[in-house]
């Protein structure tokens, strides 16, 4: 169990405080994560990594000379946001790009992207990629839905290092993608991770058994079968691993990590580690400069991974190159930092994202108090409801949802508290609110919610008062952003088995001449009865779709979410009046 915090709700932040003053001689923190002390050499691809925090060394203890330029760090197992991806990508430019690369988890791929579409309307050269080496989670010839593990140090490494060579960008990005190829990764656990404040681990592991193909999130493994000998775990690693080998290549050269999640002891990883090592070259492999020990892991998970990268004679090169990070380090003397070193305040001021002000009217600022106090209803409900959407989550995800929907509502009160000060009219309101949801929730759910409220509050404006086509109208720009954004569609087990529902009855309703009003009350009934029918669905998307036969008979948890938000708003209208007309 994670024991030792202040705040549980503040762990990340009061984590960086630490880190980032025992590193100062390799860090600076920005906004949303850190950058190396040093500014980007002329001429230098930057390479950003990240993803939820509870991974050390991963993510940003790999940020350093000849590894990454920055790393963008989220809330425990939680996408960073939109905004803190932006943020660390373009304090960490130099003047050649900057090249994103994370896990492939949905709000990882969704933020960045989105991070990336941003950076380029800016005018930097900004590009994504997404590691997905766990061969537990899809099977051969489904590469591309595979999730990124610890094999995503592999291929962080190499891309860092061939941006460290000067390749540009498009060489940065071929060698990411090779390393991606030639890396397979098969992971173990004994026991389930806890996260801090929480008095029960996300999933166990029965006395005797460990989980085959877990996630680095706190997401159960597919398989259980009975805890192994050192030497039986050892064959069940290496034939999982050496079994999936990727068909284009003939090399018996192999980078290879045997990895502690964060439990397990560095002496018993040596132990399994000899037995590794034995049946790898007794299968003819010649192994280049192994790694033994934590590298990526799951704040407190009693297991580990192996991973095998197999080498061509460029990624040999860029494996062995030289590093200096805090907490990796490689080669003589390692590298020393390019560039001038930076302040806190330039690294700060090149994070920043200029902000675009709007005109309201008199109606238009009643309509974003209207929207503030639901924004209010909604934050303390969800407080309320935390446990039970984390217990739901956890069933076959990774536990996080409460957490995340308590952590974006409450931005969301505070951001459109703000905007109302400022005089800002719904849409704006909307869509502040939008943005802080996203940055303070991450994760799937985030980003989603953001992008959401952001498409409504577009479509309601800031002056006048949204009649009920308008209203209704905005709900389905709502919509249709999430299935552009999520690429899930109706029947996936998400948020949007519910949300269409909802959309559908209030365009009905309102078409035969109610007002929105009454008839958000009745489609949020529709929505709530939508989301019950959810625990018949299996997962096809996101974290639960490796578990999809265990979430079966338990509701999907964001489809949950967004009905319980639809009916506290029909409440909040019933009982307090409110409304924008």
């Amino acid at each position: 169990m994670t024991k030792l915090y202040n705040d549980p709700a503040r762990f990340t932040e009061d984590m960086l405080i630490g880190f980032l003053d025992a590193n100062s001689r390799y860090v600076t923190g920005v906004p949303g994560g850190v950058v190396r002390a040093h500014t980007t050499a002329p001429g230098k691809v930057a390479v950003v990594i990240g993803g939820g925090s509870g991974h050390y060394p991963a993510f940003c203890g790999t940020v350093g000379a000849g590894f990454a330029d920055g790393a963008v760090v989220g809330n425990i197992f939680t996408s960073p946001s939109t905004e803190e991806a932006a943020s660390v990508a373009r304090a960490a430019h130099g003047d050649s790009g900057v090249l994103l690369i994370t896990g492939n988890y949905a709000g990882d791929v969704m933020n960045f992207g989105l991070a990336v579409s941003q950076l380029r309307e800016e005018g930097i050269d900004a590009h994504y990629f997404a590691v997905t080496d766990d061969i537990a989670s899809a099977p051969r010839g489904e590469e591309a839905k595979r999730r990124g593990i610890a094999g995503d140090f592999t291929v962080f490494k190499c891309a860092s290092a061939a941006a460290e060579e000067g390749l540009d960008m498009a060489g940065v990005l071929r060698v990411a993608e090779a390393a991606n190829a030639a890396t397979r990764t098969l992971g173990v656990a004994f026991d389930g991770c806890t996260l801090p404040g929480a008095d029960h681990p996300l999933f166990t592991v029965p006395e005797g058994q460990m989980g085959v193909g877990l996630g680095i999130h706190g997401e159960p493994g597919i398989a259980e079968e009975s805890m192994p000998t050192a030497a039986d775990l050892a064959a069940t690693l290496v034939n999982g691993v050496l079994d999936d080998r990727p068909a284009a290549t003939e090399s018996t050269r192999i980078a290879v990590i045997l990895n502690g999640l964060g439990r397990t002891k560095y002496e018993e990883l040596f132990v399994v580690w000899g037995e590794v090592a034995r049946l790898l070259r007794e299968r003819g492999h010649d192994i280049v400069e192994p790694e033994v020990g934590e590298l990526v892991t799951s704040l407190d998970m009693a297991g580990c991974s192996l991973t095998v990268m197999w080498l061509d004679d460029e990624l040999e090169r860029y494996w062995r190159a030289p590093a200096d990070t805090p907490a990796y380090r490689k080669g003589v003397a390692a590298v020393q930092g390019s560039g001038e070193r930076r302040t806190q305040a330039d690294a700060r001021a090149a994070a920043v994202a200029p902000v675009i002000e709007k005109e309201s009217d008199e109606d238009g600022r009643a309509g974003g108090r209207t929207v503030a106090a639901m924004f209010e209803a909604l934050a303390t409900m969800l407080a309320e409801a935390e446990d039970e959407l984390g217990r739901i989550d956890a069933v076959a995800g990774d536990g996080d949802h409460g957490r995340g929907m308590v952590k974006g509502s409450a931005a969301a009160r505070a951001a459109a508290a703000e905007a109302v000060e400022n005089g800002a009219g719904q849409g704006s309101v909307l869509t502040a609110a939008g943005r802080e949801w996203a940055a303070k929730a991450g994760g799937t759910s985030g980003v989603l919610w953001g992008a959401m409220l952001n498409a409504i509050g577009t479509r309601l404006g800031d002056t006048g008062r949204p009649d009920s086509e308008t209203v209704a109208a905005g709900m389905r720009d709502g919509y249709d952003a999430l299935v552009r954004l999520g690429g899930a569609a109706p029947g996936d087990k998400t948020m949007l088995d519910a949300l269409l529902p909802f959309v559908e009855e209030l365009e009905r309703r309102v078409a035969d001449g109610e007002r929105w009003e009454q008839a958000w009350a009745t489609a949020a009934e529709t929505a709530h009865t939508a989301a019950r029918a959810t625990a018949e669905l299996r997962p096809r998307v996101g974290r639960a779709r490796p578990l999809a036969e265990r979430s079966i008979g338990t509701p999907d948890a964001g489809a949950t979410s967004l009905a319980m938000c639809a009916r506290t708003v029909a409440d909040n209208l019933t009982v307090k009046g409110n409304s924008p007309q």
